[in-house]
């Protein structure tokens, strides 16, 4: 049975909405990269870390979710 990291290739690869989640979500982490090298956030910052965080977290739902659909459609046949 394959990987997860293999088939997250694959479907990098293949899947346009994979590549755009990707990259959308590389994105917001280096966003919060420059947030947590901060000591302290004022409460407008605090509220925009805590939106990007939700944000990377429902692409990543997403692209495991798209990873599940892949296993379930290759190991049916």
């Amino acid at each position: 049975m394959m990987r997860d990291d293999q088939i997250a290739d694959i479907l990098a690869k293949e899947s346009e909405e994979y590549k755009k989640l990707s990259e959308e979500h590389r994105s917001l982490d280096n966003a919060l990269t420059g947030f947590s090298a901060r000591r302290w956030l004022n409460p407008d910052e605090e509220a925009e870390k805590k939106r990007l965080q939700k944000l990377k977290l429902l692409k990543k739902d997403r692209m495991a979710e798209l990873i599940r659909q892949y296993r379930r459609v290759h190991t049916l046949n």
